[in-house]
């Protein structure tokens, strides 16, 4: 492996080059599709779990501390339009931006671009509340984008509610365009 470093406004960035192809990455982290986020391994579930009546609804019946998993994007496998209950931390760590578009619960909604490029304005992190939904595609001309994403507390399937784009649009009038530019081809 070949390590590069780079000095950008006076800090210096160590560069690990990522493997070539989505195959690789997805044959080297064992990850297998999902309905949701293109291809996912769970990396971490809290062995701790917060008691029954410890958290309000909808978690009153408890739930594991936190959970983490990596997902990877491909053109032809992207992140259908789904909210979790939990709230949840998108990482990025190799392969092309990620475009994500998110409705929050107060109405308001936003795109914001998933990667590495910090200088181009890329957040490396971005935060989704619980109850949002989103959904992502890579940017124009990507070919895989390689992910993580923390919950906290840890997601269990009854937290996960895919999203009805028809009624979504209804709901999010301003977003509109952007839902169906999304569900499109790209």
């Amino acid at each position: 492996m070949v390590y590069t470093s780079e000095r950008i406004d006076g800090l210096s960035i160590a560069c690990v080059p990522p493997p070539a192809d989505a195959e690789t990455v997805i044959e080297l982290l064992g990850l297998e599709p999902h309905p949701t986020c293109g291809y996912v391994a769970e990396t971490f579930r809290s062995r701790d779990r917060i008691s029954p009546g410890g958290l309000r609804a909808p978690f009153a019946d408890g739930r594991p501390v936190g959970s983490a998993l990596y997902f990877l994007v491909t053109p032809d496998r992207g992140v259908r339009l789904h909210r979790i209950r939990n709230d949840q931390l998108y990482h990025a760590y190799a392969g092309d931006p990620l475009e994500v578009l998110a409705l929050y619960p107060d109405g308001s909604s936003e795109v914001v671009v998933v990667g590495t490029d910090i200088v181009a304005g890329h957040r490396p992190q971005h935060f989704l509340p619980g109850g949002t939904f989103h959904t992502a595609r890579l940017t124009a001309g990507g070919a895989w984008f390689l992910g993580g994403s923390t919950e906290w507390p840890g997601v269990e399937p009854a937290d996960v509610e895919t999203g009805d784009r028809v009624r979504l649009a209804a709901q999010f009038p301003n977003a509109a365009a952007l839902l169906d530019d999304f569900s499109g081809p790209r």
